[in-house]
């Protein structure tokens, strides 16, 4: 059963309405904006640039193609799908919060990326783009936070391209115990008082401590791709699985059972 045929849907370690979840997201990621950038750096000690940059490399993108980052937030992928699409290609960056659509247009003119980068605020469940519109997906961090994370990935099947790669970047489950012990420490005790001092806002990383342990693990996310029409799955552990990187294929004879938001009509494969 799918979030939305519940009445409660989890909000970290909290359950609250459906109806409810992507306004308390929103909150959260309004809250913190500003300093997102400053914050990610101090959390990961700087390891998410190398896992945005591997998945980078493992997107193939190329000059002319068209490229879908999600929940792109501040626009750290989307400034280097811009420079690899070059002038005939096209990057979207799409995320559902405001205030980090923003923070990502800013960063991106102040580092000169303009002709080529579309920005949308939209919802990953029921993307608002015709069939077969992407080369490439990206969701690096966002997922988690999505209410019915099965019609979001049918969604991106539904708009990718035949031949096209959906990658998700997300938290995972480490495949240590003692690494896994030393996370959730790291997590619960110390991130929520690295938001008050960092960003003036201990519930929001308290928050996203809560929701990456409630995310499907590696094995659980590949199952619900190969579900929404994926093909050719597979997944690289990143510091010992706090981190995977999800891939799949949308195959040239890819059916899915899904109907467009937008032709209102079923989806040519």
């Amino acid at each position: 059963m799918s979030p939305t045929e519940k009445r409660t849907t989890d909000f970290g370690f909290q359950e609250v309405p459906v109806d409810e979840k992507a306004s308390r997201v929103a909150d959260v990621f309004h809250s913190v904006a500003a300093r997102y950038d400053v914050m990610n750096d101090l959390m990961s000690m700087g390891i998410h640039r190398v896992w945005k940059r591997l998945t980078i490399e493992r997107a193939g993108v190329r000059p002319g193609h068209h490229v879908l980052d999600i929940a792109g937030g501040t626009g750290d992928l989307t400034l280097k799908f811009s420079r690899l699409v070059g002038p005939r290609g096209k990057v979207v960056l799409a995320d559902i919060n405001a205030s980090m659509l923003k923070v990502g247009r800013d960063k991106l003119m102040d580092n000169g990326v303009g002709g080529n980068v579309e920005y949308v605020q939209a919802n990953a469940e029921s993307l608002p783009f015709p069939d077969n519109s992407f080369d490439c997906i990206t969701i690096a961090f966002g997922l988690r936070n999505v209410t019915d994370k099965d019609a979001a990935l049918r969604s991106m099947a539904r708009v990718l391209k035949p031949g096209g790669r959906l990658l998700v970047l997300e938290f995972s489950k480490p495949n240590n115990p003692l690494l896994s012990k030393a996370y959730d420490e790291y997590s619960f005790r110390l991130l929520p008082k690295m938001g008050e001092l960092v960003a003036g806002d201990g519930d929001s990383y308290r928050y996203l401590a809560e929701s990456i342990r409630m995310h499907p693990d590696q094995e659980t996310l590949k199952a619900m791709m190969e579900e929404a029409g994926l093909e050719r799955v597979e997944y690289t552990n990143l510091t010992g699985g706090i981190v995977a990187l999800h891939r799949g294929i949308k195959l040239v004879n890819a059916r899915l059972t899904l109907y467009s938001p937008v032709t209102r009509r079923p989806p040519h494969g």
